[in-house]
């Protein structure tokens, strides 16, 4: 193979010993071409350059032996189910362990015979009298024909049907081509110079089959030049990419919204606050982007509470006011309810008409909302996932509102998008969210959009108490709830299970609302959950908001959108089990008055770590940029926006947080080769996105 091979980037069925059976099982994992193996990079690495005497083994490391076989037997396990096994007695004059085969023929029973020297790679474990090795890796020794590795063994991320072997031998394949010639540099020679780097050939091949003397540690850590050198030129692409689509976004027309502002002046008298100032700055922001050509794309960040609603009502109203149509998507039903209600309060007294499109709607009902949106007689749409159906055509869309925009992926946001697109003009759209992003991952993820922050909260607001309380303390936290009540106060208990059975949680929290009308029998109690129909949802809840419930049980869905100012307590059970995002936005339903509020996270021992730590950080946090802050920690940053399964934030080499101070460095690079390398930039996105270029198409 030469260089040749690999510029011209053929199929992996090139490769010997890949089949299409094989390749369609390499595709699942990102591998279709010999350029993917390059950048499919190990995880992990085994030494298998030196032998280590039984000796100097220690439990929980993996060590290659040689050994002689004193004695081997068939014998069966003492616990549970009897199983028949393999047990192997070596030694090598230092020590002796036990190799123990679960699985294994009668050709494997005849060659591991006593007397025979072998050479054992696995991990070592304690066993009832020994230490043992369980189905290591075997090479009978017969002279000195077995070497050992002259570099680090690499352990790839795999799947079902793909074996380490396989992944091994396809990629000291594509690395032969690298000893031939090395691989073609995109990045120009002033940036390697500038900062230093190694070869892009030389960063791989390392990463690859490392020397046994590389320090892993600075590798893993990301302190290696090899490292740093790709972690670059990976967010230096994606940063491209999302620029990309970014220039694509501003060269489409979109619908000047110039009007006289009779709504929104009307709508600021009805509002028995005043905005604050970031609420202010970030609405000035919208009417600039609105009476300029080009589409907004704007991302609205802002903790609970802090008003962001409000903001999306008068971009909606902007849009109506001007003789268009709004749309406001949300993820859940209750959530689009709440927005729903609060939007019919504020929108109803102008004389706007609006409806609300879940995936609950009877046919009848459907079919008159969905005339109604394609004649333009409605002129603010608030829905769910129901919005994407094919047969919802807008009649003048101008304004996309998205809610919590992590439980969407950038595909739908687009997707919505181009429903409002007609005779080359795009909609504004406006992403909000509660979950605060650090401004690093912002940077990183959201490039193709202008990013506003509401970061003021409305005057008033207390931070709220977070007490951690074990669920063997129910019974004070029950009389913790009556205190409370007592005091004029309302609460919310929300129920929660690790199932994501909504059946299941439901039950859960019948059986809590039993609990506490026996406990509590002076309280009004009710509850609300997933499975109510629309009415009786909206009625328990508006009785809650109106005072005439004083205890609200309740699932998870009262995560997003409720807004009660008199409640002041939340009890949330088993809240090991929810996330930082889920428990800040739950926390984020009190606090919303001038009241002092608290939050009780009731949890069942044992706790795990990650649990331990999630319930420490809800306690000593109280902003929600903290929180997000800590989760990007300990999630990383493909679970904090949501992205994970869609693999949008999916990186091979780059780590967000480790990584941050490249950022400034990457954007200015990105820029540079934009402007003056340009014919460039397709081959540094094939090479690294290749067929997951997902940020270079809008449409």
């Amino acid at each position: 193979m030469t260089s040749a091979f690999l510029e011209n980037n053929p199929s992996v069925l090139s490769l010997k010993g890949v089949g299409p059976r094989i390749a369609e099982k390499l595709s699942g994992i990102g591998i279709d071409t010999v350029q993917d193996v390059l950048f499919h990079f190990p995880y992990r690495y085994e030494d298998r350059t030196r032998v280590l005497a039984i000796g100097a083994l220690r439990p929980g490391s993996a060590a290659i032996i040689e050994c002689v076989i004193d004695y081997s037997q068939i014998a069966f396990s003492k616990k549970g189910k009897r199983r028949r096994m393999l047990v192997c007695h070596v030694s090598d004059g230092t020590g002796s362990l036990l190799l123990r085969f679960f699985y294994f023929n009668k050709q494997q029973e005849s060659r591991l015979a006593k007397g025979v020297r072998i050479r054992c790679f696995g991990e070592v474990r304690y066993g009832a009298s020994s230490y043992e090795m369980v189905h290591p890796e075997i090479k009978v020794i017969n002279g000195n024909d077995c070497e050992l590795e002259k570099s680090l063994t690499p352990v790839y991320p795999s799947s079902e049907g793909i074996n380490q072997g396989l992944l091994r031998t396809i990629s000291e394949q594509v690395l032969q081509s690298l000893d031939d010639d090395k691989l073609k540099e995109l990045l120009p020679d002033k940036i390697i110079k500038k900062y230093n780097m190694p070869l892009l050939s030389d960063a791989i091949k390392t990463m690859h089959r490392p020397e046994p003397g590389i320090d892993l540690e600075r590798l893993f850590e990301g302190q290696h030049p090899v490292k740093q050198r790709l972690a670059f030129e990976e967010l230096l692409v994606q940063h491209i990419s999302l620029l990309l689509m970014r220039k694509d976004i501003n060269q489409c027309k979109s619908l000047l919204l110039n009007s006289d502002d009779r709504f929104i002046n009307d709508f600021y008298k009805q509002l028995p606050y005043s905005l604050t100032n970031a609420q202010n700055r970030v609405i000035e922001e919208i009417l600039e982007d609105v009476l300029s050509p080009g589409a907004m794309m704007r991302l609205i960040q802002g903790d609970v509470g802090s008003g962001k609603t409000v903001v999306a009502a008068v971009a909606c109203l902007k849009a109506i006011e001007s003789g268009y149509q709004s749309v406001l998507m949300a993820p859940t039903e209750i959530l689009a309810e709440q927005h729903y209600h609060s939007f019919s309060e504020w929108f109803e007294p102008l004389g706007i008409q609006l409806i609300l499109l879940t995936g609950k709607a009877k046919a009848k009902e459907r079919k008159i909302k969905i005339e109604g949106i394609r004649s333009g007689k409605v002129n603010m749409v608030i829905g769910t996932h129901a919005l994407f159906q094919s047969d919802v055509i807008f009649n003048k869309l101008a304004m996309i509102i998205i809610d919590e925009q992590h439980r969407f992926g950038v595909h739908q946001r687009l997707s919505l998008r181009n429903k409002g697109y007609d005779k080359g003009v795009y909609p504004h759209q406006l992403i909000m969210t509660a979950t605060p992003i650090p401004r690093s991952l912002a940077m990183t993820a959201y490039a193709d959009l202008d990013y506003s922050v509401i970061d003021e909260l409305p005057p008033g607001r207390k931070k709220v108490k977070t007490s951690v309380m074990s669920a063997s303390k129910r019974a004070e936290i029950i009389e913790r709830v009556k205190q409370s009540s007592g005091h004029g106060s309302q609460v919310y208990w929300v129920c929660t299970l690790i199932e994501e059975s909504e059946t299941l949680q439901c039950q859960a929290a019948e059986d809590t609302l039993i609990e506490l009308q026996n406990a509590l029998p002076e309280l009004r109690i009710d509850l609300v959950h997933g499975r109510l129909n629309l009415s009786d949802k909206q009625s328990v809840m508006d009785k809650f908001k109106n005072g005439e419930i004083d205890l609200l049980v309740a699932t998870t869905v009262i995560e997003v959108g409720v807004d009660v100012p008199n409640a002041t307590l939340m009890v949330i059970e088993n809240a090991e089990r929810l996330g930082l995002a889920q428990l800040h936005q739950l926390r984020g339903r009190v606090g919303r008055g001038s009241s002092e509020s608290h939050c009780l996270l009731m949890y069942k021992s044992p706790l795990s770590e990650n649990a331990k730590q999630r319930l420490s950080i809800m306690r000593e946090f109280s902003s929600g940029f903290d929180v997000a802050m800590k989760d990007l920690e300990l999630r990383g940053p493909g679970e904090v926006l949501g992205t994970r399964q869609t693999g949008d934030m999916e990186f091979r080499v780059a780590d967000i947080i480790r990584d941050e101070y490249l950022l400034n460095d990457v954007k200015e690079t990105a820029v540079d080769i934009l402007n003056n390398y340009s014919d460039r930039v397709p081959l540094l996105i094939n090479r690294w996105l290749g067929r997951s270029d997902r940020y270079g198409q809008i449409g």
